[in-house]
């Protein structure tokens, strides 16, 4: 084993594990940390990883042989070669040099891979002063019921077909929220229902793949999903629509929970906020 949990678990201010994103504080265990350091250098996901949905071969990898394991930081480096490349650095521990032991190692091994960008992720607590970057989220769908939404959401391949051809130039519109990459999916029948909320016989706004998947430990969780609606189409309650069909789905399709990454301060997170989530912690990149 190459981690001690005796050293690595006190340092975990949040639960975000290289390569994998947030987990379930419950998933977090040594044996996480140890799977992905075997799978490093693979090109092979590891079973719950949520990325696996898409196929292919998995991109990020942790680079083992830089990895820094002391009692009071631990350092775990990635390398990501798609697109022109990245090197992204966690920095777990209490030090305030952590952060400059980072990005010094960012930079290093940016320029021993050739890779143009570098960066360092730092986890930071729930209770963090004046956070930034991302807030992750807990939805638990075993202490209350999430009742169907008042309004008409249903899945795209639900809706008539003069409606689900406007997908298309939606997505398109929101292109910086992942939608092309989704509706590339859902053309190629490679995910789950994706839910759609229409005006005037015109998507507006849309939140999938709904799937459900075993966690590290087994439990069923909700998978993340893409989420946006038309800018003109705000301020009607029509994102806090699509949000409450998604859980409605999840519950009905056995979840047992979610997690969820808003932006500190945008729009999903006051959402996610309102909805009486729980706040894990948080995620602050960055850039070297």
């Amino acid at each position: 084993m190459f981690f001690r949990w005796d050293w690595l678990q006190p340092q975990l201010t949040a639960p975000i594990v290289p390569t994998l994103g947030p987990v379930h504080p419950d998933a977090l265990i040594v044996g996480i940390f140890e799977d992905i350091l075997r799978a490093a250098g693979t090109g092979i996901f590891l079973p719950y990883d949520k990325d696996r949905r898409w196929g292919g071969e998995k991109d990020e990898r942790v680079l083992r042989e830089d990895v820094v394991h002391q009692r009071e930081r631990t350092l775990i480096p990635t390398l990501i070669r798609r697109g022109r490349g990245a090197v992204k650095v966690f920095a777990f521990g209490f030090p305030d040099s952590v952060v400059d032991e980072a990005t010094e190692l960012a930079a290093k091994l940016a320029a021993r891979h050739d890779v143009v960008n570098a960066r360092v992720v730092r986890p930071l607590g729930a209770g963090t002063a004046h956070p930034r970057g991302t807030r992750i989220q807990l939805k638990d769908f075993t202490t209350s019921a999430c009742p169907a939404p008042d309004g008409q959401v249903l899945p795209v391949t639900d809706w008539p077909t003069a409606v689900q051809e406007t997908f298309a130039p939606f997505a398109e519109t929101m292109a910086g929220d992942g939608l092309v990459f989704l509706h590339t999916q859902m053309q190629a029948g490679q995910c789950g229902p994706v839910l759609a909320t229409v005006i005037e016989d015109h998507v507006v706004g849309a939140i999938g793949p709904m799937d459900v998947r075993p966690d590290a430990i087994g439990r069923p969780q909700l998978m993340p999903q893409y989420f946006a609606v038309l800018p003109e189409a705000r301020g009607q309650g029509l994102g806090r629509l699509l949000w409450r069909a998604a859980m409605h789905w999840g519950q009905g399709h056995g979840a047992a929970y979610q997690l969820l990454q808003t932006e500190v301060g945008g729009p999903s997170d006051q959402l996610c906020l309102s909805e009486g989530l729980t706040p894990l912690g948080f995620s602050h990149t960055t850039h070297v």
